[in-house]
């Protein structure tokens, strides 16, 4: 399954809102720096879709705040 993902970095909370079926926004509090933010967001997505973390993937966009996921079910 593909989503569309738009991070907010440096956030004052961790959320997830469900735009439509295939798009979300993704608040994180990380910051954008070292791959934090990426990574605590596709944490947040793995639990959303009660999915093992391992099972999400970047496709496009790992250095952008519009990402292509990937999720494995």
């Amino acid at each position: 399954m593909l989503i569309h993902v738009k991070i907010e970095p440096e956030a004052k909370k961790d959320e997830i809102i469900m735009k439509n079926e295939t798009s979300y926004i993704v608040s994180v509090k990380e910051k954008a720096e070292n791959n934090a933010a990426n990574a605590k967001m596709l944490s947040l997505v793995a639990t959303y879709f009660k999915v093992k973390r391992h099972s999400v993937h970047i496709l496009t966009g790992h250095h952008a705040r519009g990402k292509i996921v990937e999720i494995e079910k």
